[in-house]
């Protein structure tokens, strides 16, 4: 398996899209999610992918349209997803220059598995090609790959379940993530030694608000929305 490949999904169903970050997740990838295309096009512009996830029936802007559109200015390897599964379909996403196709309802064991022999098809980046992705808020920046925080030149100290935070939320930039799931995802990674409970999140974020934010009690890229828990909203 691949350990540590980026991923992209992007559907429309949120529980969709959310049961398959969290599979994705538990099986060693990183997984970010958008929720249509224009969300997709945002995420793409500020990051880079080893593979997107795409679904084709969407509201707006559909999947073969985005597909086409990243394939006349990326090799990033692409796999559909869809509710059609006649043959004239396939064909029309592999000519839009999807890698691979599959049709919904799908075993998620599938899933991984044809992900994972697409990507072992795929050759390994030059080492001196890697640039390292920076997300911006305002005068704060976050290096993802050190998983890292500057201000300027200056770091910006981290204590371990912050870095966590910040790790987490950067996979998903514009996406709500539940304190269930930050919960859930911090416990995973057994920061801190004691179990983290749900009360706890709420107070680890108000401690990186004061790190990222010109004004804590006003934040602007960690955000609360209500009744979906908390986002990172980068420049």
């Amino acid at each position: 398996m691949d350990i540590g490949a980026h991923l992209l999904i992007v559907d429309d169903d949120e529980r969709i899209r959310q049961l398959l970050q969290k599979f994705l997740m538990r099986n060693g990838f990183m997984a970010s999610g958008a929720r249509d295309a224009a969300h997709a096009r945002k995420l793409l512009d500020g990051l880079s992918f080893d593979l997107i996830v795409l679904d084709v029936m969407m509201p707006g802007e559909d999947g073969l349209s985005l597909c086409r559109d990243i394939r006349a200015e990326s090799a990033t390897p692409i796999l559909l997803l869809t509710a059609k599964g006649e043959s004239e379909d396939r064909i029309e996403g592999l000519e839009a220059g999807a890698d691979d196709y599959l049709a919904k309802p799908f075993e998620p064991k599938e899933l991984l598995l044809r992900i994972n022999a697409i990507l072992r098809r795929m050759p390994a980046p030059a080492e001196e090609s890697t640039v390292p992705q920076v997300l911006h808020l305002g005068p704060i920046r976050y290096d993802i790959e050190r998983g890292e925080l500057f201000e300027g030149q200056e770091p910006v100290r981290l204590t371990a379940t912050e870095a966590a935070l910040m790790r987490i939320f950067s996979h998903q930039p514009g996406e709500a993530i539940t304190r269930a799931d930050l919960v859930s995802l911090l416990n995973r990674d057994k920061v801190g030694g004691e179990p983290v409970q749900e009360r706890a999140v709420d107070v680890q974020i108000t401690r990186l608000r004061r790190k990222i934010e010109v004004n804590p009690k006003q934040p602007r890229y960690l955000q609360t929305v209500r009744g979906a828990g908390y986002m990172l909203a980068p420049d």
